[in-house]
């Protein structure tokens, strides 16, 4: 790797979660906390997802876009925000990074996890829950991606443990016994070099939720913003992830970990695809800060929230078709 892009990005070595050596999970744990109080962005390797199921799930996303709009526009996302995400749909307005002018310049299959229709959350009308939605006509879609979407859960909550230990609080575990995740099949054109500075295939924002996992590919766009301010690159490395952290844990932490902004520039003349997965609480979670991280006679610097009011406040703001649905 280019030792400019070690410089910028921190690499964390997981293969300590897959091992029997405490003093590797204390390096483990000292790394992440570095990284995330530091940075809030960092590439992960020996993560023990497969190459070929990372693969296979790229090949699902462009079997997925290739399909024409009258077919993807048949499961565009519903009320539980699973489907087809269309291009221009999409708007950053919640974002207190840089008020977006412009919708994203991204289409997207979303999928989420699976909830029985005797769930109490599906009998209760909880948000978001109900069920995936499904292209109708590729074979093989959804066990690939529903695949790589476990695959992700598995490795995000052997997660949990690591970032419990960082915080030094062992509770966080609590709030993913149901967690709620998301799998994201992102297509970005290329912009043209003429087109307004302002407009993004995705606008600058920070995420709201605990941990992000991407797999992105070699046409490169992905940028971070450091604690100086500038804007720098997270280019493609072959067999690593990267991962970020979002507002969940900001709030755990009373701010000293990071919901870091970030934006993605495809002015490549290329078409860009990425497969982010979110990894949150569950969404009945009463989100607030942990009491080892205020002080006596402090108060926190965010106020409580339950984690599905902070999602629907986002979807329905920033998704034309959650606000139709007001």
């Amino acid at each position: 790797m280019n030792k400019s892009i070690k410089h910028s990005i921190p690499v964390i070595d997981l293969a300590p979660l897959y091992q029997s050596n405490a003093q590797a999970m204390d390096t483990l744990v000292h790394q992440v906390y570095d990284a995330y109080s530091r940075i809030g962005f960092a590439y992960i390797t020996n993560h023990g997802v497969a190459p070929n199921l990372i693969a296979n799930v790229f090949e699902a996303s462009h079997q997925f876009h290739d399909l024409s709009i009258e077919d993807k526009l048949q499961i565009e996302i519903n009320q539980f925000h699973r489907g087809y995400i269309p291009i221009n749909t999409s708007t950053d307005r919640t974002s207190v990074i840089e008020k977006a002018a412009r919708p994203n310049q991204s289409e997207s299959f979303m999928m989420m996890h699976e909830l029985e229709q005797d769930d109490p959350d599906v009998l209760q009308g909880a948000p978001l829950a109900g069920p995936n939605q499904w292209p109708a006509d590729l074979k093989g879609f959804q066990e690939t991606v529903t695949i790589y979407h476990d695959a992700l859960a598995l490795l995000s909550n052997k997660l949990v443990k690591v970032f419990e230990l960082a915080l030094n609080n062992d509770s966080l575990s609590r709030h993913f016994t149901k967690p709620t995740t998301w799998l994201r099949l992102l297509h970005y054109p290329s912009l043209n070099l003429d087109d307004p500075e302002d407009l993004f295939g995705s606008n600058p924002h920070i995420d709201y939720g605990f941990i992000t996992i991407l797999a992105q590919d070699d046409v490169g766009g992905l940028q971070v913003r450091n604690v100086t301010g500038d804007w720098i690159d997270v280019p493609y490395v072959k067999d690593y992830f990267v991962m970020n952290t979002g507002e969940v844990i900001r709030h755990w932490s009373n701010g000293r970990f990071l919901a870091t902004p970030h934006r993605v520039v495809n002015r490549t003349g290329k078409e860009r695809y990425s497969c982010p997965f979110f990894f949150d609480p569950n969404i009945h979670s009463h989100i607030s800060t942990l009491p080892n991280y205020v002080g006596i006679g402090e108060q926190s610097k965010y106020s409580d929230i339950v984690f599905g009011d902070m999602v629907m406040d986002h979807l329905r703001s920033n998704h034309d078709q959650h606000t139709e649905n007001n």
